[in-house]
Parts: structure tokens; C-alpha cells; sequence
């Protein structure tokens, strides 16, 4: 047994208020953080679209580069993800999500450079 599962609530203690009223309040609860991670999930999709469109980036670069952004910002990933949604329809992107923005793809062109194939073939020759 680990630590973790001496965390763990018995059958007998939970939910901590067993009368129906309490489980039906714990499923709201957490019907509602289930459809905020939907949400969430399908922002973060749409904003990979974008910078695979517009910075031609591949889709598996697309989510480190959402990361990168959010944790240099300081800015939550859901946040940034919404932001590069709305910068692809207004054009306007706040700043510090801009500027490391602008950085992030930076240094995925730099990693992809040195990764680049020995035989000169650039990786994108096929767009």
C-alpha cells in the first residue's frame, strides 16, 4: 500500500456526505469540471490549428509550443490557447503571450535546424 492509496477514501467514508441530496451535489460538481476540461481541451485543439496554419508547425510541435508559452507567461494554458484563438481572428495577441510566442517558435526552429536530416532534405520539404 502506498502513501497515495492511504489517501484514498474507503466505500464506507465517501462520499463524505452519503445522503442522496450530497451525491447528487458531487456529481454536479463534478459533471461541471468535466465539461470545463472539454472546453479547455477543445480551445487548446483549435489554438494548435492556428499555429499549424500559421507558422506551418506540426501538430505534435503544437502543444510544446502552447505550453512553452504558458509557462514562461505565467499565463494558465487554457488562457493562452483562447488568446491565439482570438489573435487569428482580430489579429491583436496581448503582448507577453506575443513576445514568447514569438520566442517559443523561435527555439522550435532552432531545435528543428539541429535535428534537421544529415542528407540536407529540409524537414518541411514536403509542403
Amino acid at each position: 500500500m502506498t502513501s497515495h492509496d492511504a489517501q484514498r477514501p474507503t466505500p464506507q467514508s465517501w462520499p463524505p456526505d452519503g445522503s442522496p441530496a450530497g451525491q447528487v451535489e458531487r456529481l454536479m460538481r463534478e459533471n461541471a469540471q468535466l465539461r470545463e476540461a472539454i472546453d479547455s481541451h477543445a480551445v487548446v485543439d483549435q489554438a494548435i490549428g492556428v499555429l499549424i496554419a500559421l507558422d506551418r508547425i506540426p501538430p505534435s510541435d503544437g502543444g510544446d509550443v502552447l505550453r512553452e508559452v504558458s509557462q514562461h507567461t505565467n499565463i494558465k494554458l487554457r488562457v493562452v490557447a483562447e488568446a491565439i484563438v482570438d489573435w487569428a481572428q482580430s489579429r491583436e495577441l496581448v503582448r507577453p503571450v506575443r513576445d514568447e510566442l514569438d520566442a517559443a517558435l523561435r527555439r522550435l526552429r532552432q531545435r528543428r535546424s539541429v535535428t534537421a536530416p544529415a542528407d540536407g532534405a529540409s524537414p518541411n520539404a514536403d509542403r
